[in-house]
């Protein structure tokens, strides 16, 4: 189905920038700021995205048109979001225990990210209603064939992940703009590039589902690439040495997925392509990221 192959697949090899970008801030770098701040970029980026897609969407609201599963997907984005948000917040104000160099958070993290993907999968299979999205045949290619170009797509985008945080670096560095905010407004926006690519490809061929369902999918899976970080950096829990100011970011992710997660169950009319939520999406990004640039 459109929502779990959004979900998991696309979702997870959109997201192998933000993966090796903070595979690269950690371990050549040394920057947890850049791949934090990237990551929570990422999710506002996304949110962005998905108002810009309902404005694309020629036959009424997008959020219209979809399964219920990505309101459940849109839930446990929240929460996830929610949780990496409070690891920095007490990591910073209260002095819990580490589980020797990593995060209380992480497992948790980790935790979250595998029940949610169960029960999103539980819910497509118990609840999917019977009329599907029309499949789309591609009677010349073959499985394999197909594997193959997923395999090699998803190498250049890992090379490019890697190249990413050196060059975030140089640019907070001669700037003098920090590293938070480099990693959330212009090394998120480049990292985000696939989730744009994936989502409009897909909804020209009219899979709404997975356009919608790879943002959301993505974000989720963009907070567990926390974990990945905290086991790689080994000086102590990654979100410790993280700033506080990402929670600005958090916040606005929160607020954004919030606004999401009522368009999905109002499902908004539009008039001349704008509705209340894709205006409300694109105004709260544009605030978000000229906020983040003074405070910076």
């Amino acid at each position: 189905g459109g929502v779990w192959i959004g979900v998991v697949l696309i979702s997870l090899v959109t997201s192998l920038p933000e993966v090796f970008n903070g595979i690269s801030a950690i371990t050549l770098v040394g920057a947890p700021d850049l791949t934090i701040g990237n990551i929570f970029g990422a999710n506002t980026y996304n949110l962005l995205n998905l108002g810009l897609l309902d404005f694309a969407h020629r036959n009424g609201s997008l959020f219209d048109s979809v399964k219920p599963g990505n309101r459940l997907t849109a839930w446990f984005s929240l929460v996830m979001v929610l949780t990496a948000g409070l690891g920095i917040f007490i990591s910073h104000r209260f002095d819990v225990p580490a589980i020797g160099w990593i995060g209380w958070y992480t497992p948790l993290i980790l935790i979250l990210y595998i029940i949610s993907v169960r029960q999103i999968f539980v819910f497509e299979r118990r609840f999917a209603p019977s009329g599907e999205e029309t499949v789309i045949e591609y009677a010349g290619l073959s499985l394999r064939r197909a594997c193959v170009h997923f395999a090699v797509s998803s190498v250049f985008i890992i090379g490019a992940g890697i190249w990413l945080a050196i060059i975030g670096d140089e640019i907070a560095a001669l700037t003098g703009w920090g590293q938070s905010f480099v990693g959330s407004l212009f090394i998120g926006f480049t990292t985000t590039l696939p989730e744009i690519t994936v989502s409009f490809t897909a909804l020209r061929m009219g899979a709404r589902d997975m356009a919608v369902a790879n943002m959301i999918g993505s974000n989720m899976f963009n907070i567990t690439i926390i974990v990945i970080d905290d086991l790689l950096y080994l000086p102590g829990p990654v979100l410790s040495a993280a700033s506080m100011s990402h929670l600005f970011t958090m916040t606005a992710v929160a607020v954004m997925t919030v606004l999401l997660i009522a368009g999905l169950y109002l499902k908004p009319k539009r008039h001349f392509r704008f509705s209340w939520l894709n205006c409300s999406l694109v105004a709260l990004f544009v605030a978000a990221a000229y906020l983040s640039f003074t405070m910076s």
